[in-house]
């Protein structure tokens, strides 16, 4: 077993600069096209940031208040129940603590335009209670997508456009596979079979679902988005987030789950959510990530805050692990920590979790069998 990759690009931000970027493998495999730091990939649910900062950017401009019932900006809109209705705030949402479940087969097996897809969440019924479990869930970061889209009167991509991409230079960057496939530069999207056979996978249009997972961009765009966010909100001299969403985004919001550390990783600890981000302790280093899985392609964006740190990692294969081993691999590098073998980690982990389920599926055939052997005709 081992860690497979068609490509890969990596860029690695210091405070105001890049100060690593490069691309390894294969955009395009059947034609020897090389990966590139201009490569365009698909970054998946790394865009969720993005949509949680244009509400922190709305925030003052439109007086959204974080905290009060989403109905209170979108009256019409209801939720499974008249309390959820009532209850369920932004925060909530921006959080995953609403109760409801990811619903994804919804979008995903039956893709629709965003209007249609919003109208489901009404019939989404949730599996705990508001607040008191983190459950990951691709249809609120649409509907925040969507409440932009009726303050301001411009769609989503129109406000990500005008008040993110253009402020920072991102012009490789862009929100549909249509769209990428006719940029200079895409990367084919790929997936493995039996660990190391890799098939081209056609690209999957999620438009609709586009505040959720739909941008595509550069490692080299991605690292002034890094700078931002490293930076406390700015840009050089510009406040492109305001600095109070930036603290809020990068604070716990919610657990996600006990995040104990074991024996062999004594110092990766705890396991909370902000806005868009993912938090952890990373050997001592407050560490801010999201990951990234649309269909062929992989991506971590990640950061450091106390260090001025951040690693973007971007795959052209389906689920890679490769995007985790590449981050933890540099950070350990550039925080100046003992060296440990990620890639052989992961390999570990792989195996073991074949194991458990070779043995599941053992056991039901076992049983199966003696079901047949014992029935009563």
């Amino acid at each position: 077993m081992k860690t497979t990759a068609a490509g890969v690009a990596v860029a690695v931000v210091e405070k105001n600069k890049v100060i690593f970027s490069k691309g390894f493998g294969y955009r395009d495999i059947a034609n020897k096209l090389p990966v590139t730091d201009t490569t365009q990939f698909a970054i998946g649910s790394c865009t969720k940031a993005f949509t949680a900062s244009l509400i922190g950017i709305l925030q003052k401009e439109k007086e959204i208040d974080l905290d009060k019932p989403f109905t209170s900006y979108l009256k019409d809109f209801k939720f499974y129940s008249p309390e959820l209705t009532q209850q369920i705030t932004l925060r909530d949402m921006m959080s995953h603590r609403t109760g409801l479940p990811r619903h994804d087969l919804s979008w995903f097996v039956d893709p629709d335009t965003r209007e249609n897809l919003t109208k489901r969440i009404e019939f989404m019924e949730p599996s705990a209670p508001l607040r008191q479990t983190w459950q990951y869930n691709n249809f609120m970061y649409l509907l925040q997508g969507v409440l932009t889209e009726k303050l301001t009167g411009k769609s989503w991509e129109s406000n990500v456009e005008s008040k993110i991409f253009s402020k920072l230079g991102m012009g490789r960057s862009n929100f549909s596979v249509k769209t990428m496939a006719a940029y200079k530069e895409p990367a084919l999207g790929y997936n493995v079979v039996k660990d190391s056979i890799i098939h081209n996978t056609p690209y999957y249009e999620i438009d609709g679902m586009g505040p959720a997972g739909s941008i595509n961009s550069t490692v080299l765009d991605m690292s002034q988005w890094l700078k931002v966010w490293i930076n406390g909100g700015k840009l050089d001299t510009v406040q492109i987030i305001p600095a109070s969403f930036v603290t809020e985004a990068t604070s716990s919001q919610m657990i996600i789950g006990p995040g104990l550390p074991n024996t062999e990783k004594p110092n990766v600890q705890f396991s909370n959510y902000g806005f868009g981000w993912m938090l952890s302790s990373y050997k001592g280093h407050y560490r801010v990530e999201h990951g990234g899985n649309i269909t062929g392609f992989s991506a971590s964006t990640c950061f450091f805050p106390t260090d001025s740190i951040g690693i973007v990692v971007l795959a052209n294969q389906d689920g890679s692990k490769v995007p985790s081993i590449v981050r933890n691999t540099i950070a350990d590098r550039v925080l100046g920590i003992k060296y440990f073998d990620w890639n052989a980690d992961a390999i570990k982990s792989a195996k073991e979790a074949k194991e458990i389920a070779q043995k599941a599926e053992q056991r039901v055939l076992a049983i199966r069998f003696y079901k047949l052997q014992h029935r009563t005709l």
